[in-house]
């Protein structure tokens, strides 16, 4: 199927590519399909992509490209939503904030991207025992520029 997207014009994509977050996310409790799209050249910051809604759409980054030391837990009922069995079934992901200059991107550590990648479920889980906030600025060691 093609869809209209807000960073890669029209993309055609397949069912098993789509991610489905059964509750929305924050602040997009009806969007609950998205697919995760590449930028060239880049392998360390992503696209998540509303399948239905083309202006919407996030940069995504594995939160240890640039968080060495991150850490969180998923609670019991986020295990069951998602049906987690291993670790291994995990992907997590952070939302940025793009600012100019890049230096000034900051990413959302308090509430991380959880995906099953057996079953292609996906929350956004909110940490809400952690210091983690949603403004950290990427570490400046790793910052990548295009």
């Amino acid at each position: 199927m093609n869809i209209e997207t807000k960073y890669h014009s029209v993309v055609e994509i397949i069912e098993d590519e789509v991610w489905h977050f059964e509750k929305g996310i924050p602040g997009f409790l009806s969007e609950k399909q998205f697919v995760i799209l590449n930028l060239p050249e880049n392998d360390v910051f992503s696209i998540m992509q509303s399948v239905t809604t083309p202006n919407l759409a996030f940069v995504i980054t594995n939160p240890f490209q640039f968080f060495l030391d991150y850490q969180f837990s998923i609670d019991d009922p986020s295990i069951k939503q998602l049906e987690i069995e291993t670790d291994s079934d995990v992907l997590p992901y952070v939302i940025l904030t793009v600012q100019e200059p890049f230096e000034k991107t900051t990413a959302n550590l308090q509430a991380p991207l959880i995906f099953n990648t057996k079953n292609k479920r996906a929350k956004q889980l909110i940490l809400s025992d952690s210091s983690y906030q949603t403004k950290h600025l990427l570490k400046p060691a790793h910052v990548i520029k295009g």
